[in-house]
């Protein structure tokens, strides 16, 4: 899924100086605002009974590039990292440019954010990558600070990336490499009675669209809206409605429904149970703004759902997905 289904980075969060991942917070993804722009963090899911709206921008490339020649790598000046032994399994995350403060996260999870990939697209490593959680605090000297202040977005996300390759690699002792396997996928295609979605028109206004969480509309086209079992899409491609149903099934969804415009939509299904370790806010409690209520057990899933409300179909195959396997890591230094 080259081309524009990479370019779409669904679970990406950014308010303008520093990016929190919030769970259970309203937010919203503004394409318009982030297409050829990003500040990464990779993470939404659903959790129930939380309500949240997001808001997105494109990222160029997959993963930060090396620096070139003999340069050393961006890293941080200080950095404490400390076992989280609370038995929380929620995640707080801060970032800024060159800072990095994050409670509650397990190794995959910052492995993800530095080479801006999904967690299924780590291979290998022990058991506790998953599990044992840490608090992280680190920061870049203040020069450095101030210099990616300045750089472009999707610049300083590819700096911020570095940095959190190199305290992987200093204090987990992480070696990877980059590969391609061949694994289950999901290809998004029409269904056999046709799509069912609506091609946004320009200039549509939408008055009773998607509204923030002070309730007032939140925007136009390039919208998404998410509560738990409920996906709302204003003048999205359909590479973007593959990039988010990768993130909620936890498995690469191909684009192959040939479709090439913009569309609205409404999705809703009944999800899973929510999964551990989702971000909250900075002081772990519930941010503004109402959560949406508990979806209804009795309604379809989401692969009915998909194919009876959006006239596509989710099919099972194998395709090639670009992969970060970890050759070796270890529990990190003590500070």
């Amino acid at each position: 899924m080259r081309g524009l289904a990479e370019t779409v980075k669904t679970w990406k969060m950014l308010s303008s100086e520093t990016v929190k991942l919030l769970l259970p917070p309203r937010q919203s993804w503004g394409i318009s605002q982030w297409m050829g722009r990003l500040v990464q963090l990779s993470l939404l899911a659903i959790c129930a009974g939380l309500a949240m709206t997001v808001w997105s921008e494109a990222a160029q490339n997959r993963a930060p590039a090396p620096p070139a020649g003999n340069a050393p790598a961006p890293s941080f000046e200080v950095a404490s990292i400390k076992p989280n032994r609370s038995g929380d399994l929620r995640m707080m995350i801060s970032y800024d440019a060159g800072k990095f403060k994050a409670t509650g996260v397990t190794t995959k999870f910052v492995m993800a954010r530095a080479y801006d990939v999904k967690d299924f697209q780590i291979s290998g490593g022990p058991s506790w990558i998953d599990s044992d959680r840490y608090d992280i605090d680190a920061k870049a000297e203040d020069a450095v600070i101030e210099k990616m202040r300045k750089l472009p977005r999707d610049q300083a996300r590819k700096q911020s990336g570095m940095m959190l390759q190199s305290l992987l690699a200093e204090r987990f002792g992480l070696q990877v490499s980059h590969g391609t396997k061949e694994l289950p996928v999901f290809a998004l295609v029409v269904a056999k009675n046709g799509p069912k979605l609506h091609e946004a028109k320009a200039g549509d206004p939408y008055p009773n669209g998607i509204k923030g969480p002070d309730g007032r509309p939140a925007g136009g086209p390039g919208m998404m809206r998410m509560h738990p079992g409920q996906l709302t899409g204003q003048a999205l491609p359909t590479a973007f409605l593959a990039e988010v149903l990768s993130q909620q099934l936890g498995r690469q969804v191909l684009d192959q429904t040939g479709l090439k415009g913009n569309y609205d939509f409404t999705l809703e299904w009944t999800p899973e149970l929510s999964r551990p370790g989702m971000p909250l806010g900075p002081e772990g409690g519930r941010p503004g703004g109402d959560s949406a209520p508990p979806p209804d057990s009795s309604g379809p899933s989401i692969f009915t759902a998909i194919q009876e409300q959006l006239g596509l179909k989710l099919e099972s195959t194998k395709g090639p997905v670009d992969v970060i396997v970890i050759e070796h890591i270890e529990r990190p230094s003590e500070n």
